[in-house]
């Protein structure tokens, strides 16, 4: 329908170019939309394509020809429509439910060979065009109604004819490429029928814009109509109810904070709120334990247009980990409650409540205290035992119901982003399986102090789960910062400023090469929904009545969950205290405390609810009607009668001792907006002020309200005084200010803020840049090159294996043999001698002894301990090269074995003064430094602190690192400072002395130790920080002999090493190396590293070495059968003396050969030399023979391997 006519007379009036894209966001699985021409339905039908970028916009692949009729009007207009396909077959035509309306239509389709009415059908009035323009049509699905949205692309040719405009064809396709159809121009429709804008992003360049070459690379990051977004959290943000009748309806919850609308393609997933969510059974006498899963199916086509996938759970399994482990085990810790004593009822032994308000629990839930609860009997407090074990196992189960679920929502490129304490572990199941996606997780509570959080049982795993996201967001940064403690006090990672792409700077932790962003963004309110929700007829019928039936006086108003943690009684016996000295205020006022049931808290709540009873009583008996205190179901106190509530009052008061986000005070605050206008003024009300906990999150964004501390029964009375005695000036310039929070900060604007940073983190789209590492809840995503595989050992051998010149550096501990700095104190004893080092076993000294044997081959170990170390366990070795202390002592190969070995240093080291002004200065700090010590060598003094506090020791080597860096100018020394995940040290050594310029002095110095000539093959092996720069010198060497292959070939320039990787200048070393170089880099153990592969551990090394050893001794024995080399090499008998074969295992080299290539038996001449002339000829056939053989054996290495 789209090509233009065969014949170009047909179209005499010109032709225009036109793109089309139509927005789909209701397309399921498999399904796929197709452009057709209404006029024509059964005629061809041209596809339209998206990307993970572009979705959900779906563009034509070219620019499509529509051509002008040769007496245009203004009636000319041309009609097409959309057409669904489902595994490549017709199924069905658009209709409007695929505009994205709530309510669903049926029975609106048509068949394919039916008309369409005008109404089904998209429209282009052609008079919008002009022949010889390119134009882009943007369309939403399903949606017909008014004039469409056209971009218009200026050309400067005009074609003639459908031949020149086809020859333009292939120049205009770039114009429509991926990025293009990310364009905002075309939306979803209105109420009035016209199409408005979509997404927060400002208008993007018009379509086929080029950006100047001089345009900045980098741009602001924004959040487009083609963003994905996965919003996770435990519950869904609607409201679900079933009929009488059984049918299910559900409505947006506008209370949840998760319920904003927004443009962007978002997907809900948690679960339903429904009867026996909790784990017992429903409410009242039901017998339903949730939604019957019958009723199922029901229920997720209700939430569809919600967008809002369920997560099924059941039920008991949910009560376990919500009721249990959550609010029973993490809820308490979070809040920097760590009690370690047993009561003699409740939370912590599971016995019944109190038999005064049994009656009154059994209704709402009979088992919330035996999930709440720690098991005396069966573990230990916050133990991994007993009932705890249990509990943690209903958490991970319930994390891996929500992974499932959001795996099979995910399109490549969404954004995760997952709310709430109770999926603190769901990014580790989710980055095994999706770990290209950007990952947000944000806490709505407090986050404890190191010391508090430390004595969880489970504290690493939930550490891990949340630093395997790529955002941590936290309502205040004293939450963040008491996060980022944690992560460096139990797990060692650093933290601090980090550039981001956009040249500013983030907060994030360091953790196994990825950037974990940490955001602090406090979260604001609705104020449409909010005067929305005031200005209802029965909203404003309950706040005549509050103030009718306490009239004349002034109302404190408090809604407060019934916990411990919510500080009701410090807020009554401020009270009582501040009526006590002012006495004059009996009668006067009234406080309106609504107490909300919290049964999941167990005796928690029965015994705060029955001490607020009697507070009460005992107020309410010395000065009647001070206090009307209520308590209801969270269900009872929702925003309209809770925004009712606010209203009336004149004052909030919020006394919590440890809340994390509250917006009561913010709903307060909007409430009371109009106290600011000069109706407000006059209304005789001293209202609008806030007596606030300096322990609320809320507390560091309203700064007009009366900050308290409620540990302090003072302070909370002489609140009371000040806001009933606050001046008018004082109380405007209050309410002024904390009105400037709730209505600049919003929910969107918070939101926004939150996904534009997760948006902005740097994260490879490429899966294999990233890699896991560890078991079960220990997984932990390492972010590496994209080409980081485990070293191949059949590529190592065939490059061994060719090669004439080879080069092996090794390290020494961790690599070929156990590491001794894997504990603590076998550091500490290994450094004061307390313990012996570890040995190399057998098996290891003869695969070393077999690879030196090798004159081709030049091996070195190259370590950090000192030279005694190495003489004592490694001398005896023929022809093996050692370089002790990081290469400043180095002691070349020599075939003397047994005797003292001669040793260089790399760099002058005349003057050692430096070394005991070192030592008394590092002996201050460790007298000043717990857990502290110092450790000396030949070479260099170190100061450890990696037992020490890890923060005071860090400061501690700040500091000492700069004393020495002042007092030891004129040295020619390095300080080196390593940070704790490398050990925690401050060390001194000579400058100019490592690893990486060893290695360089040992590849400049091979022709003086061998005569194989340039350098052919390097295998370099290292396992830790002090290895990293051997390894990176050793690849870019590496590198360089690989960009001379390339260039003499003629080849595509080779990818830039990774960034991470420190650039030495290493061309010193090209007159050394051969065009032929093939170096193999490896690290010991996954993870970030300057090596281009890795080994898995000291094992594989040992294993790697001998099958080295094998293709030696291949090429020496093939089959128990000397090859001609082999027989050329060995010396002649004085007499012809016939050679008889014999047995493998009894022939001796010396005085008898074996058959080797032919049956017959070899006679040598008695005159070598009389046939000395045909030897070059001989040998010439023997070594392309010799050749044959190896390239066809390359396969049947596998059998060592």
């Amino acid at each position: 329908m789209a090509a233009a006519p065969a014949d170009p007379s047909a179209c005499g009036g010109g032709i225009a170019q036109v793109t089309f894209r139509v927005r789909c966001e209701t397309l399921g699985h498999g399904e796929s939309v197709f452009l057709s021409q209404a006029d024509n339905p059964a005629g061809t039908r041209v596809p339209l394509l998206t990307t993970a970028k572009s979705y959900p916009w779906y563009t034509t692949r070219s620019p499509l020809s529509l051509p002008f009729p040769k007496t245009p009007n203004s009636t000319n207009i041309y009609r097409y429509r959309y057409a669904i396909h489902r595994a490549g077959i017709f199924h069905r035509w658009e209709d409007p439910s695929d505009g994205g309306d709530v309510e669903e239509l049926r029975g609106h389709q048509t068949t394919i060979g039916g008309t369409p009415s005008a109404a089904e059908v998209h429209s282009v009035p052609m008079r919008l065009l002009q022949p010889g323009e390119l134009y882009a049509v943007n369309d939403v699905l399903g949606v017909t109604s008014g004039p469409p949205d056209i971009d218009h692309v200026k050309v400067r040719k005009t074609f003639s004819s459908v031949g020149s405009l086809a020859r333009r064809t292939n120049s205009v396709n770039s114009l429509y490429g991926p990025n293009a159809s990310r364009s905002n121009s075309a939306s979803a429709m209105s109420d009035a029928g016209t199409k408005k804008k979509v997404g927060f992003a400002p208008q993007p360049p018009a379509l086929g814009h080029r950006a100047g070459a001089g345009s900045a690379p980098k741009q602001a990051v924004h959040l487009t109509s083609s963003d994905g977004l996965i919003v996770v959290s435990a519950f869904l943000p609607v409201h679900l109810t079933r009929s009488d009748n059984g049918e299910w309806s559900a409505d947006w919850d506008y209370e949840a904070l998760l319920s904003m609308q927004t443009h962007l393609r978002v997907t809900r997933v948690g679960t339903v709120k429904w009867r026996g969510w909790h784990g017992n059974v429903g409410g009242g006498k039901s017998d339903e334990s949730g939604v019957p899963v019958d009723e199922r199916l029901r229920v997720e086509a209700v939430l569809r247009p919600f967008n809002c996938v369920p997560v099924w759970v059941p039920t008991t399994l949910f009560g376990e980990m919500y009721n249990g482990f959550c609010k029973g085990v993490l809820w308490p810790i979070l809040h920097n409650v760590a009690s370690v004593y047993s009561s003699p009822t409740g939370v912590n032994t599971g016995r019944a409540p109190n038999d005064e308000v049994s009656k009154e629990i059994e209704p709402y839930d009979s088992h919330f205290a035996e999930y709440s609860m720690d098991d005396e009997a069966r573990g230990p407090i916050h133990g991994d035992g007993g009932r705890e074990g249990e509990l943690w196992a209903a958490f991970t189960a319930v994390n891996r119901h929500f992974k499932e679920v959001i795996i099979q929502c995910f399109n490549e490129g969404d954004l995760i982003w997952i709310h709430g304490f109770h999926l603190m572990i769901l990014p580790s199941f989710l980055t095994r399986h999706i770990s290209m996606a950007k990952i947000g997780i944000f806490l709505h509570t407090p986050f404890p102090s190191s010391e508090i959080f430390r004595t969880l049982w489970c504290r690493e795993d939930l550490l891990r789960g949340m630093l395997n996201a790529d955002q941590v967001g936290f309502h205040l940064f004293e939450y963040a910062r008491h996060f980022l403690t944690c992560c460096r006090r139990l797990l060692g990672l650093n933290y601090g400023m980090f550039p981001d792409s956009s040249g500013g700077h983030n907060l994030a932790i360091d953790t196994n090469g990825r950037h974990v962003s940490v955001t602090s963004i406090h979260a604001g309110v609705e104020p449409p929904v909010l005067h929305q929700v005031l200005g209802h007829v029965s909203t404003r019928d309950r706040v005549a009545s509050i103030r009718d039936q306490f009239r004349g006086k002034v109302i404190f108003a408090a809604i407060d969950r019934m916990e411990s943690l919510k500080g009701i009684p410090l807020k009554l016996i401020a009270l009582e205290r501040f009526l006590q000295r002012c006495p004059e205020w009996a009668g006067r006022i009234v406080v309106v405390q609504v107490g909300i049931s919290a049964f999941e808290r167990g005796d928690d709540y029965t015994e705060t609810r029955s001490e607020i009873m009697s507070m009460v009583a005992n107020i309410n008996g010395r000065w009647p009607g001070t206090v009307q205190f209520q308590e209801c179901a969270e269900s009872e106190m929702r925003l309209q009668q809770r925004m009712a509530l606010l209203r009336a009052a004149d004052v909030v008061m919020v006394t919590t001792i440890r809340d994390g986000l509250n917006l009561i005070p913010l709903e307060f605050t909007i409430a009371h907006l109009d106290a600011l206008t000069e109706q407000g003024r006059n209304d005789g009300r001293k209202r609008g002020l806030c007596i606030l906990s300096e322990f609320s999150s809320c507390t560091r964004v309203m700064r007009g309200a009366l900050h308290v501390n409620p540990w302090k029964i003072s302070e909370i009375a002489t609140a009371f005084f000040q806001a009933l005695t606050m001046s008018e000036d004082e109380r405007m310039r209050r309410i002024s200010i904390a009105s400037e929070f709730v209505t600049r900060v919003t929910t969107q604007r918070w939101a926004l803020a939150v996904m534009l940073d997760l948006k902005g983190v740097q994260k490879n789209e490429d899966a294999g840049r990233y890699a896991g590492a560890g078991l079960g809840l220990g997984f932990r995503l390492l972010g590496m090159d994209s080409k980081f595989n485990q070293l191949d050992a059949n590529s190592v051998a065939r490059a061994y294996r060719s090669a004439k010149s080879r080069l092996i550096l090794l390290d020494y501990g961790g690599t070929i043999l156990v590491n001794d700095n894997l504990d603590q104190l076998q550091r500490f004893q290994f450094v004061k001698k307390s313990r012996p080092p570890s040995v190399p076993t057998e098996g290891l000294i003869s695969t070393l002894k077999e690879l030196c044997s090798d004159q081709r081959n030049v091996v070195f170990v190259v370590s950090g301990k000192e030279r005694h170390s190495l003489t004592k366990t490694l001398c005896h070795i023929p022809n093996l090269g050692l370089a002790a202390e990081h290469g400043m002592f180095v002691s070349w190969p020599t075939p003397k074995v047994g005797g003292k070995r001669r040793w260089e240093t790399l760099v002058p080291d005349q003057d050692r003064s430096w070394r005991s002004i070192a030592t008394m200065i590092m002996e201050v700090y460790t007298s000043r430094t717990h857990g502290s010590y110092i450790e000396e060598t030949e070479m260099k003094v170190l100061w450890q602190y990696r037992d020490a506090d890890p923060e005071f020791g860090y400061l501690q080597s700040r500091e000492l690192e700069d004393h020495l860096s002042n007092v030891l100018r004129g040295f020619a020394v390095d300080i080196l400072h390593g940070g704790v995940e490398e050990g925690g040290y401050v060390e001194v050594r000579p400058k100019g002395v490592n690893k990486g310029v060893v290695s360089m002095h040992i590849v400049k110095n091979l022709e003086k130790i061998s005569d194989r000539g340039k350098l052919e093959f390097a295998l370099v092996i290292g396992d830790d920080h002090c290895d990293e720069p051997m390894l990176s010198v050793m690849r870019q060497i590496g590198r360089r002999a690989s960009e001379a292959r390339v260039a003499n070939k003629g080849g595509q320039p080779l990818a830039p090493l990774p960034a991470t990787i420190a650039q030495v200048d290493v061309t010193s070393c090209d007159d050394y190396i051969s065009s032929h170089l093939q170096c193999f880099t490896s690290t010991v153990g996954k993870k970030p590293s300057a090596a281009a592969n890795y080994l898995n551990d000291v094992e594989d090394v040992q294993e790697l070495l001998e099958s080295l050893v094998k293709v030696t001794t291949r090429e020496t024995v093939h089959s128990g059968y000397y090859s001609v080399v082999d027989l050329k090499k060995m010396e002649a008998p004085a007499s012809p003396t016939p050679l008889v074969p014999l047995a493998v295992s009894t022939y001796d080299a010396k005085s008898s050969w074996q058959r080797s290539l032919s049956m017959g038996q070899l006679h040598i001449p008695a005159n070598p030399e009389a046939e000395q002339t045909n030897e070059t000829g001989a040998n010439a056939n023997w070594d392309d023979y010799l050749g044959t053989m190896n390239e066809g054996e390359e396969d049947e290495e596998d059998i060592f391997f």
